[in-house]
């Protein structure tokens, strides 16, 4: 799901006193309001606070109830019917003041809005007081136009700044539809675990990550499945129409009777860039392993065999075996360990941390202390001959969303997934 951020809006920091500041032309949409003020007063007052559509409502249409505390009393009072919010003390200090209102642009319900509120230690009637206020605004309009001002008209000292930050969902501000969107400081993601349609809002610069499917893990003598492959576009320019997301499966682990190979993983691919080919099957006693995005790894009775080649570009080989043994998929980080040693068992190709910070943003990949693999191979048994770093498989199916290798006897590759993320 998407989740909440704050937008500033509009910030005022005085370079003349005055008794009172006016924020209009509210942008409506956002969910909610948040007004942050830090400063100071001339003179220890009240500051109050107004609201309105098109206008600042003077009139007794508002209701607050307040409870404040200094660490050795507290105290609550109640003004049902004033024509002000708040009454909170401030003084010659620095003085500081949160108010979120809720719900704000709706046309059907009375306006709700919390206050919090510190007074420093020194100066003023109400030193060392922190305090809570809720407040109510009786009317349906929509809030576009917000006054704060203080209560025996002392003035905001120069310097004292007023933020407003609109609360909206993700994929309500974000420049485009479709996935999961997440952010960070700089970018918008949008995170497709499945197959849908990616629909700009505006032409808009992208950069795109596409891993297909990982392959599956053969039997008996069966060999670890290769990565599916990964592949990074930079700076594509996108236009305001839906482009088709094409999100691989994961092949299935070998399930007929006897020495088999897995699948191949499915391809994934973004609109019309490059194809982006599913992991190698995992071998189980073939000439070879399987090519795929990244290759399958091969399992052999006897005898030297090579492990399946990579897509160039998208990931790595397969493990190879000079005598007996089986070996793990490729990754698309490093190829899959080699076998020299009769019954041997090798581990999968490491993943790649080409895009950590893209699973930073958005949880996708395996996370190691913090760096993030996507794409490793499927490996041929426990520690230390596990599946690479990244989705492969440990005796287990590749981690879905990561492309990885399934493991050898038959387990199956992981799902694809792809990411698209753009400036904010």
């Amino acid at each position: 799901m998407a989740t909440n951020t704050y937008v500033a809006l509009a910030t005022q920091t005085l370079g003349t006193a005055t008794s009172s500041v006016t924020f209009t032309s509210i942008p409506q949409g956002y969910t909610d309001l948040v007004l942050v003020f830090s400063g100071t007063l001339s003179s220890a007052d009240y500051v109050c606070m107004r609201v309105g559509n098109g206008s600042i409502d003077t009139n007794s249409n508002y209701s607050h109830t307040d409870l404040s505390g200094n660490g050795t009393s507290a105290s609550s009072s109640r003004s049902p019917n004033a024509t002000y919010f708040f009454t909170s003390p401030m003084n010659t200090n620095r003085n500081n003041m949160i108010i979120n209102f809720q719900n704000y642009s709706n046309t059907t319900t009375n306006k709700t809005a919390l206050l919090r509120w510190n007074v420093p230690l020194t100066d003023g009637g109400a030193t060392g007081t922190v305090g809570a206020e809720v407040a109510l605004w009786r009317s349906t309009s929509a809030i576009n136009q917000i006054q704060v001002l203080t209560y025996a008209a002392q003035n905001f000292a120069i310097g004292s700044t007023f933020t407003l930050y609109g609360i909206a969902s993700e994929d309500l501000i974000a420049k485009a539809t479709g996935g999961v969107i997440t952010s960070d400081e700089s970018y918008f993601y949008h995170t497709f675990r499945s197959t849908g349609t990616f629909t700009p809002k505006q032409s808009i610069t992208a950069d795109v990550l596409v891993v297909a499917g990982g392959g599956g893990g053969g039997r008996d003598w069966g060999a670890g499945g290769g990565a599916g492959g990964l592949l990074g576009f930079t700076g594509q320019a996108l236009t305001a129409t839906g482009y088709s997301v094409t999100v691989g499966a994961g092949g299935a682990g070998y399930t007929g009777g006897g020495i088999g190979p897995g699948s191949n993983g499915a391809d994934s691919q973004f609109g019309a860039l490059t194809l982006v080919k599913g992991g190698g099957a995992g071998g189980g006693n073939q000439s070879s392993g399987a090519t795929g995005g990244s290759g399958g790894g091969v399992g052999s009775n006897g005898g030297s065999r090579s492990g399946g080649a990579a897509t160039s570009g998208q990931g790595y080989r397969g493990g190879d075996t000079s005598t007996l043994g089986r070996t793990g998929g490729g990754g698309a980080g490093g190829p899959g360990g080699d076998n020299s040693s009769d019954y041997g068992n090798t581990s999968g190709g490491v993943g790649s941390t080409t895009y950590s910070s893209w699973g930073v943003a958005t949880g996708i990949g395996q996370n190691v202390s913090g760096t993030y693999y996507l794409a490793g191979g499927g490996g041929t048994g426990a520690s230390p001959n596990g599946g690479g770093l990244g989705g492969g498989g440990t005796q287990a199916t590749g981690t879905a969303n990561t492309g990885g290798g399934g493991a050898a006897e038959a387990y199956a590759g992981g799902s694809g997934v792809i990411i698209i993320r753009y400036p904010k």
